[in-house]
């Protein structure tokens, strides 16, 4: 392997195997072993074998160790796909969540999240299932819990005028 790319002489073949033992992340610990594998003389093609790896990956985990020392043998982070909500309308979200529904604009008197997904049809034009729109809610710091409907023609002095004297009826 010496002839093909030079391995940098930061740690030794045993301080390297140490350092694997200790690192808790499988894929690092495998290219940290065959890194010292080499470093002991074996050939690339062998090295990378011992490591349940292959030449062109042993290579790459070379490299990166190169220039980044043991940090550069752990995985890049992937990339996700981006949100389905922007954070703008993340944001109308729970003002209007937070706001509650209004039962003649919006034709129900709470929000659960079947009613949710029609409202962001409706405003964003765009399509959630209410599970990943529960996801979407807890990302958001939010639960599923809701607090009891309320009827939008409630009486609150008859309900205190029953909570004073008791039932109506006696």
């Amino acid at each position: 392997m010496s002839s093909q790319i030079k391995i940098s002489e930061g740690m030794s073949a045993g301080e390297l195997r140490s350092w694997a033992r200790h690192c808790g992340n499988g894929r690092a610990t495998a290219r940290a072993y065959a890194i010292a594998n080499a470093l002991d003389g074996l050939s690339r093609g062998e090295a990378a074998r011992l490591a349940g790896m292959d030449r062109q990956a042993l290579r790459d985990a070379v490299t990166r160790y190169n220039v980044e020392g043991v940090t550069g043998l752990f995985d890049r982070p992937k990339g996700r796909r981006p949100e389905w909500l922007s954070e703008s309308e993340q944001a109308t979200l729970a003002a209007v969540i937070f706001k509650g529904p209004k039962p003649e604009v919006d034709g129900v008197c709470s929000w659960t999240r079947e009613a949710l997904a029609i409202w962001i049809s409706a405003k964003f034009g765009k399509t959630l299932h209410p599970g990943s729109l529960s996801r979407i809610l807890r990302r958001m710091g939010m639960s599923r819990q809701k607090a009891r409907p309320v009827h939008p023609k409630k009486d609150t002095k008859a309900q205190e005028r029953f909570e004073k004297r008791g039932s109506a009826i006696r």
